[in-house]
């Protein structure tokens, strides 16, 4: 999340290009949006049996379970100037990467409004946002294998928001790549096939590099003062 928000400032300052970044978290990993409380979204106690990490993005949005070993989290970083501006319709222009990198395993996914990606008319991705000096974060989770029984013992998943959206369990809510295709879909051709449908949606050539030393070295200041303190992750 530092990283994030690292890429964010320095992309403000016109020191970084327009990024894509993809990784993963490890060990498993829950983030919550900016506006929500960890007491109400969270199962601690489970999440510390099980070593899960809790983190508050700088994002809005709701909860998310990132998998250490089936999902992939994705960060786009880019001048409010290259996105459309009204909030939907830039929504769906940088999830098109998500939709376009699916339709490369066979599939046939469709953006629908306002954050998420619908696979088999199941989620299989979410997406949150914010904007700042001109410049605009959107980073999401793409679930290729992930384990949705322990996402749905790390979250607190409320039955009534299930069925406002028609699904009663959690398993007829969200679906994995994995699951539509019905192998086990590996980390690998995952990133290869995002690389390559952000590039088709986006439109650009993607030039790969590493983390710069200043974007790390902002990146460590952020985690050590504010990602990792109470005040931040419990607003208290």
């Amino acid at each position: 999340m530092a990283i994030d928000e690292a890429m964010m400032i320095l992309k403000a300052k016109n020191k970084i290009p327009n990024t894509l970044r993809l990784y993963q978290f490890n060990p498993s990993a829950i983030t919550i949006g900016y506006f929500q409380s960890i007491g109400e979204e969270v199962n601690l106690d489970y999440c510390k049996r099980n070593g899960i990490n809790v983190i508050r993005r700088i994002t809005g949005g709701g909860a998310v379970y990132h998998d250490s070993q089936g999902e992939i989290t994705y960060s786009v970083v880019a001048d409010m100037k290259s996105t459309p501006r009204d909030i939907i319709k830039c929504y769906e222009y940088i999830c098109g990467g998500i939709v376009s990198a699916i339709k490369r395993f066979g599939l046939k996914a469709e953006f629908k409004p306002i954050n998420d990606v619908i696979l088999m008319g199941r989620k299989i991705s979410g997406s949150a946002q914010t904007r700042r000096r001109r410049v605009i974060l959107q980073h999401g989770t793409f679930m290729y294998n992930t384990d949705i029984s322990k996402l749905a013992v790390a979250l607190k998943i409320v039955p009534e928001k299930l069925k406002d959206k028609g699904a009663i369990k959690l398993e007829e809510r969200v679906i994995t790549l994995s699951k539509a295709l019905g192998r086990k879909v590996e980390k690998e051709e995952v990133v290869e096939a995002l690389i390559e449908g952000f590039a088709e949606a986006l439109k650009v050539e993607f030039e790969k590099d590493n983390i710069t030393r200043e974007e790390m070295e902002i990146a460590e200041r952020l985690a050590r003062e504010k990602y990792s303190s109470r005040k931040w992750n419990f607003m208290v």
